[in-house]
């Protein structure tokens, strides 16, 4: 794999494998009859991050522990049982440097040039130990008329792409490219769509806020309060184990009575440090940019939070969803259907993934 960003050869089934802080989900997808099918899907989560950030898969150190994730890769692949081997996956969105850049417009080849000029000054690691890649996401003109494109950036340490291809390797799949979790995330929400999109990814241990409008990727913030923040929060202010306080964070979410009112009071000082983060985001962009964003899409494990679409829906002042990706993206059995809502925020990454060469 050359380019780890590029996949090189088409097939007609791919695995979308998403590597969290926490959790590997997994989809399978093959194209039928000229349409993608959910063919397999699957997750294993790791309870002992809710204890220790050192059994965590991975850490915003950008290591990826790679003995442990190849176990936990091969676990998950023996269960499933899919058709292929071949896989696209994912990078989390700490481990790359990404900037929105204006340039004239020109050429592929000229754009490719610009673009390892621009990272020079734009990327805080040295160019020689990063792989580049860049995306054309819009075109327009300048005060002036002239012709402009704007162009995403992407950086990742070479170290961090060799870990995840020796862990593929290791466990024994051909891993075809690599393509962070914003830039999936963006694909599957808003492929085709031209509303304005504020995605707030919110998995166990970060939430990554960005911004995308016709399944581009815009523009990726960090935030550190995630998931595991309301559990520890729950945990420590009942005086009960992690494991119960997650079990109580997803029975009652925000939408406790009486006794259990407690629950969401001791979680919203967490969930609202986030949302004040999605809030300054998208304040800031506007500003930047002298726009208006649509709507809100809430993704990741923490969309499934009971309540949450109303509370943010106040932080935020626009109108705000819980990420529903299968819907009109692959025909799913009939069977999962009842599932699906629970299902779809936490595996849209895993499906965007799987998207990617049925997209091109």
């Amino acid at each position: 794999m050359n380019n780890p960003f590029v996949s090189l050869s088409k097939k007609n089934s791919y695995l979308g494998i998403d590597i969290g802080t926490a959790s590997i989900k997994l989809v399978e997808l093959a194209l039928v009859n000229g349409r993608v099918q959910l063919k397999n899907y699957g997750s294993l989560e790791v309870k002992g991050h809710l204890d220790k950030i050192n059994e965590a898969i991975q850490t915003s150190s950008l290591e990826a522990i790679d003995h442990e994730t190849v176990e936990l890769l091969v676990t998950l692949i023996n269960a499933v049982r899919p058709e292929t081997k071949e896989v696209i996956a994912s990078l989390p969105a700490f481990s790359a440097f990404t900037s929105l850049v204006e340039l004239p417009d020109m050429p592929d080849q000229e754009t490719s040039q610009a673009m390892e000029y621009q990272a020079a000054s734009l990327v805080p690691i040295p160019i020689q130990n990063v792989h580049l890649d860049w995306s054309r996401v819009g075109r327009g003109q300048d005060a002036q008329g002239a012709k402009q494109q704007r162009v995403l950036l992407i950086a990742v340490p070479k170290l961090q792409i060799n870990k995840y291809q020796n862990i593929f390797r290791q466990a024994g799949l051909n891993l075809k490219a690599l393509e962070l979790e914003t830039v999936a995330l963006a694909r599957v929400l808003t492929q085709k769509d031209a509303s304005l999109t504020l995605i707030v990814d919110i998995g166990a241990r970060s939430t990554t806020i960005s911004i995308a409008q016709n399944g581009f990727l815009l523009h990726s913030a960090q935030a550190d309060f995630a998931g595991s923040s309301l559990t520890q929060a729950v945990s420590t202010g009942l005086s009960i184990n992690v494991q119960r306080a997650e079990e109580l964070k997803k029975q009652k979410g925000l939408m406790g009575k009486g006794g259990e009112y407690e629950v969401s009071t001791l979680m919203l000082p967490y969930l609202d440090v986030i949302l004040n983060e999605a809030k300054r985001v998208k304040d800031s962009y506007e500003k930047t940019h002298s726009v208006e964003l649509a709507r809100v899409i809430i993704a990741g494990g923490g969309a499934n939070l009971l309540g949450i679409e109303t509370r943010a829906s106040e932080a935020l002042q626009i109108p705000v969803v819980k990420a529903e990706p299968f819907e009109g993206t692959v025909v799913y059995p009939q069977a999962i259907a009842p599932i699906l809502k629970q299902l779809g925020a936490p595996f849209a990454v895993a499906l965007g993934l799987g998207m990617r060469n049925f997209n091109k």
